[in-house]
């Protein structure tokens, strides 16, 4: 059952941030590896900063959004070098 709530909130979560920073292309399969992506290092960031959102879905949500916003302005970082 994690594995499917882990998979709703990645597509979520690409779904946002595409809207959020105008990224076209890709459709499902990028919303949800930007979204898994952005969970995993969104996760790690907070983790590392002692900081931690709450343990429910908006919270997993929000945490997701902000690491999947940095990884998405990395790799258009790197894309244009």
């Amino acid at each position: 059952m994690a594995i499917f709530l882990w998979i709703v909130i990645g597509l979520i979560v690409g779904w946002v941030v595409t809207l959020l920073l105008g990224e076209r292309g890709g459709g499902l399969p990028n919303n949800l590896t930007f979204g898994l992506m952005g969970a995993v290092v969104g996760g790690f960031m907070f983790t590392h900063l002692s900081t931690a959102a709450r343990p429910s879905f908006f919270g997993s949500l929000g945490t997701a959004v902000i690491g999947a916003i940095i990884l998405l302005g990395l790799w258009r970082l790197f894309r244009r070098a």
